[in-house]
């Protein structure tokens, strides 16, 4: 617990507490504007939880007996081309009182939070900010690593002329659909997926450490994603490629968020396939493009997420092209 002051405020932060969760909660109903009957508290317990990584660590700031902004950073955990795994954290919700606001308590809550999981043997954390938040992650020690590039492919006749008219965020809850499979069924097999995910080539970069465990949390953990997957000939064993729906302004955008197969043609299948099944107007990933242009995809320029980061045990790498990120590790969710 430490007491901090400036800005005319003096507060306490502390780390949160179960008994803290319902102010906490409504706090990022405020702050995100989640529905009334929005499950925002089945969110947060899924998100922060029963992550396979790790319970999330979250503090609180208290003014006078009341919470007035919490912090909260999302454990993961990355593979590297040598030496054990990285302990990161991704530096996910946050909310300040109206009556707070503009005080400094954002920033407070951040860098405790910071010191103390680089106390706690963390690496690094990471976030893709927004243009309105990213310059207050800078003034705290975060740098630019650089943009994560997309690739996108028209999915119909409307899809160019509705991704030119997409210039606004996407919706964060899913469109329903039924194409390909639901996630609880293509995920089922362990076996499967075990073998799918030892036939992955070894990272040439940062990248997040799958597991079972992380694919079921993260893909089936909370129903209203309503993450679909297309499973490729041969099964689950061969190959998969999840995605959601999502609104983007008048667009129906399918957002792919993990592709794993064991070998390039069968990736680029599957994305044909999602193509096909999906019923977006287009669909969009994260990816290389050298990777996916056999698929039909093409480059989006300057419409990725801007990935930030901040060592905490060392340099870190400092480049996009050190990372090997999927829309899934990134997104909104």
């Amino acid at each position: 617990m430490s007491e901090v002051g400036g800005g005319g405020v003096d507060l306490v932060v502390r780390a949160a507490t179960d008994e803290d969760e319902p102010v906490m909660a409504e706090l990022v109903r405020g702050a995100m504007g989640w529905p009334a009957d929005a499950p925002l508290a089945e969110y947060l317990r899924w998100k922060h939880h029963q992550n396979p990584f790790g319970r999330s660590p979250a503090w609180v700031a208290v003014d006078d007996g009341a919470i007035v902004g919490l912090r909260t950073l999302l454990r993961w955990e990355f593979e590297v081309p040598t030496g054990p795994p990285l302990r990161a954290v991704r530096a996910v919700d946050t909310a300040t009182a109206a009556s707070h606001r503009g005080q400094g308590v954002f920033t407070r809550l951040t860098l405790h939070g910071v010191e103390a999981c680089r106390a706690d043997g963390c690496d690094l954390v990471f976030n893709t900010p927004n243009d309105k938040s990213r310059p207050g992650y800078l003034k705290m020690g975060w740098r630019v690593v650089g943009r994560l590039p997309v690739a996108f492919r028209p999915c119909r006749a409307s899809g160019l002329p509705a991704l030119a008219r997409a210039g606004v965020p996407a919706e964060r809850f899913s469109t329903p659909t039924t194409a390909g499979e639901a996630a609880s069924d293509a995920l089922g097999d362990a076996t499967a997926l075990d073998e799918l995910l030892d036939a992955q080539p070894p990272p040439s970069g940062v990248r997040t450490r799958r597991s079972v465990a992380y694919l079921r949390w993260r893909y089936d953990g909370f129903s209203p994603l309503h993450y679909r997957v297309i499973v490729a000939p041969g099964g689950v064993r061969r190959g998969l490629a999840v995605f959601r729906l999502r609104q983007r302004g008048r667009a129906l955008e399918a957002a792919v968020v993990e592709v794993l197969a064991v070998d390039g043609p069968t990736r680029r299948a599957l994305l044909r396939d999602l193509v096909r099944a999906c019923g977006a107007d287009y669909a969009l990933l994260i990816a290389a493009p050298a990777s996916v242009v056999g698929a039909g995809f093409a480059p989006l320029p300057r419409r990725g997420p801007i990935l930030t980061c901040r060592p905490l045990q060392g340099d870190g790498p400092s480049t996009v092209g050190g990372w090997g990120l999927s829309l899934g590790d990134v997104e909104l969710f």
